[in-house]
């Protein structure tokens, strides 16, 4: 038997690409903490609009800083695209599962979207060696 010398691996190398797995990534294990911060204390359920917005703003941030270093340039313009892209699967999973629509709430959050993932792509061009 032949040991494997080298094990091949696999780079994602588009920025908008890998920026949106890194971003869906952090969203589900902020998903996942949330909902154990929820379960072992008394936080009331009403605040669950301000917890979401603050771990997609954050997933967003993260995945921009992924997407500005892969792109190497125009790190607000990567970041800015994974924000927009990442808001659009997120309102189809919302009119497709929950029958949501668009509104002035849904366009605040495009906001906050897109100026988080290009905040995170200013930072993660920014931080090429």
């Amino acid at each position: 038997m032949n040991p494997m010398k080298s094990v091949s691996q696999v780079r994602i190398t588009s920025p908008l690409f890998s920026g949106l797995m890194y971003a869906f990534c952090m969203m589900t294990i902020g998903t996942l903490l949330t909902s154990l911060f929820l379960l072992l204390t008394s936080t009331p359920e009403s605040s669950l609009h301000t917890l979401t917005t603050i771990i997609h703003a954050v997933s967003l941030f993260i995945g921009g800083w992924v997407s500005g270093k892969r792109g190497a340039s125009r790190g607000w313009y990567h970041g800015g695209m994974v924000g927009i892209v990442y808001f659009i699967l997120i309102f189809l999973v919302g009119f497709l599962a929950f029958d949501a629509g668009l509104n002035l709430q849904s366009l605040q959050l495009l906001g906050i979207l897109f100026a988080s993932g290009a905040l995170g792509g200013i930072l993660g061009v920014n931080t090429q060696r």
